[in-house]
């Protein structure tokens, strides 16, 4: 019996640690997890994360073959096949996955950022699959992004080209603190967290009424806000309105910096729709040079949410081996 190829698609977060067996079509014939904050020490995390791979795969049986491991990671460097100072990680400085992950096995290991193994993904199973140029952006508890130019993904110099979440939509020192250490990050306003950011900036500049006005900070989510403007929440209207002309008005320079086909969405906060999808493309268009104006699609990613990560991760041993 021929065994069938599966790529392991490894979604790296800060909580846990999701992995699928991934065969070229995007079914996914196995996956499973482990908890990511319950190893202090990179190799004790990758030997049971190993571990766990192996037992799920005896579990699915003799029928697969597994030709190499992708890892979607918070700031996961390609070239070096490290993760970088990555601030929700258990692990700080340089971590050297990779190498570590090479001592159990000689297959092929391929780390990137979860911004670009969405990318990847998105060119393979998605909707860019006949698609040459175009950027997905990731919309979560961050923002991330990947840039696909001419068939081929942007890494840069070091392995972290494409960071937009990080570049200043308002620049200055009274704008909003981001977790990178800098003010003014596109992502403290176009993001989940940003997203409650606004909406309580908006509340407390406003006297009108909001069912959302008697949870906190922490009490709040993206979700909660988004229920509330579906029922009419003049407020969480609002507070998505503003997130969406925000990220418009990015998206217009990314469209001139790189000249797109089309714009992917993709993540929880994109599930708002035209919450979300329609000030954005408003803003986009309005503040376009007049040769971009109306030629880039906007569109949401189709990935499927549940496991968008780990088709994304699988996606780059594919992308290799073609």
């Amino acid at each position: 019996m021929t065994k069938k190829s599966v790529a392991v698609g490894i979604d790296l977060g800060g909580t846990n640690t999701v992995f699928g067996f991934v065969d070229r079509q995007g079914n996914i014939l196995g996956e499973d997890k482990i908890k990511t904050t319950h190893y202090d020490e990179i190799e004790v995390f990758v030997a049971a994360l190993y571990e766990k791979i192996m037992v799920t795969a005896k579990q699915i049986g003799n029928g697969i073959n597994i030709i190499g491991y992708g890892i979607g990671a918070p700031m996961g460097n390609i070239n070096k096949g490290t993760i970088e100072h990555a601030a929700g990680l258990p692990w700080k400085g340089i971590v050297p996955i990779s190498d570590v992950f090479n001592r159990h096995t000689k297959l092929p290991v391929i780390v990137t950022n979860d911004a670009n193994a969405a990318a990847v993904g998105e060119m393979i199973y998605g909707g860019a699959k006949d698609m040459k140029n175009f950027v997905v952006i990731t919309l979560g508890t961050g923002l991330g992004s990947g840039f696909v130019i001419d068939g081929k993904l942007v890494y840069g110099n070091d392995g972290f080209a494409g960071e937009i979440g990080h570049t200043a939509i308002r620049p200055g020192p009274s704008n909003r603190e981001c977790g990178c250490g800098r003010k003014g990050c596109l992502e403290t306003y176009v993001s989940a967290t940003g997203l409650k950011r606004s909406l309580l900036k908006i509340m407390a500049d406003s006297t009108q009424p909001s069912e959302l006005r008697k949870y906190s900070f922490e009490e709040l989510d993206a979700e909660m806000i988004h229920d509330a403007a579906v029922r009419g929440d003049y407020l969480a209207k609002r507070a998505f309105r503003h997130t969406g002309s925000m990220l418009g008005f990015k998206l217009a320079d990314v469209v001139a910096h790189t000249n797109p086909e089309a714009i992917f969405l993709f993540g929880g906060l994109a599930l708002a729709k035209d919450l979300i999808f329609e000030p954005a493309k408003e803003y986009m268009e309005e503040n376009l040079l007049s040769i971009y104006k109306g030629k880039v699609k906007l569109l949401a990613s189709e990935l499927s949410t549940q496991n968008a990560a780990v088709l994304g991760a699988s996606s780059l041993v594919w992308s290799v081996k073609g």
